[in-house]
């Protein structure tokens, strides 16, 4: 396995599979994997002939002051998980490779962005989606796989997909947790031994709002009252959002009529996690 640093070579060797009818599977990332992106590369190694993950923090989805310079980076580790799931290549490319000194063209979207995460952080999804874009461009993979941790990301790259007429299979896969139930996360390891304790409070409180609708709740504001009741035990635990909102446009509901995502953001210290479950309603 290797680590290619430009579009060009990227094209070439893409091509080169292109010409042997060869399927490719494309796992888009910011590096420091962890169990949830080898749960993507290993749905990728078992659906396609070929893989390839990108390792690149994207500075267009971070804000002003968020983590882009302290996120964590570790090639060389990335590479040898990488390579035992049977990766094919690493697309590790510098911020320069995919924003040349006149880059001026973005990929934006009404609605969806608006809410959840995007309330927060407003330019993020726009990052995303620029970012997503040029990377689907470049590597022109059959499929790409998202995590449903970040639900809302997944989303919107499927509209994207459908809007702009990408021909892109986008395949989400299940959010992969630790033995105690917070949710895998590169962010996690910001957290301190009583921060990583207190985080778990995320997962707990989700399962409670879980348990209600499963027991006939159909009220969001009752659900989402039950959850932030949860959470505001954890001293530890500031809460950015708790919504519920229809699986289509991500809008808030008031009733849970049919699938919804019950997602939240909160941190935990300094450290901002995100968490969610989708609710399939059968009538």
């Amino acid at each position: 396995m290797k680590i290619v640093k430009t579009v060009n070579e990227v094209r070439e060797i893409v091509g080169e599979w292109r010409k042997h009818g060869l399927s490719v599977g494309f796992v888009p990332t910011m590096g420091y994997l962890h169990e949830g992106h080898e749960s993507l590369i290993k749905s990728a190694v078992t659906q396609n002939d070929k893989v390839v993950v990108s390792v690149f923090v994207n500075p267009m989805q971070f804000g002003e002051n968020e983590d882009f310079n302290s996120y964590p980076r570790d090639i060389e580790r990335d590479s040898e998980i990488c390579e035992k799931a049977g990766v094919d290549f690493i697309f590790n490319p510098e911020v320069s490779e995919i924003y040349g000194k006149h880059f001026s063209s973005f990929v934006n979207m009404n609605t969806l962005p608006d809410g959840l995460c995007g309330k927060s952080r407003p330019i993020h999804f726009k990052g995303v989606c620029t970012v997503v874009s040029k990377l689907f461009n470049i590597v022109c993979p059959d499929r790409a796989y998202f995590g449903q941790k970040d639900a809302q990301q997944l989303a919107i790259i499927k509209r994207m997909v459908s809007d702009l007429n990408f021909d892109i299979e986008i395949i989400g896969c299940p959010i992969i947790r630790e033995s105690d139930g917070l949710a895998k996360s590169s962010r996690n390891t910001y957290l301190n031994a009583e921060e990583r304790k207190a985080a778990v409070v995320l997962s707990r409180s989700l399962g409670v709002g879980r348990e209600l609708i499963e027991n006939g709740e159909n009220d969001a504001k009752k659900i989402i009252s039950a959850i932030r009741n949860e959470i505001e035990k954890e001293k530890l635990a500031k809460i950015d959002y708790i919504e519920i909102v229809d699986m289509n446009m991500l809008q808030p509901v008031n009733e849970i009529k049919e699938s919804v995502l019950v997602a939240m953001a909160v941190y935990i210290g300094k450290t901002r996690l995100i968490d969610n479950f989708i609710f399939n309603q059968i009538e």
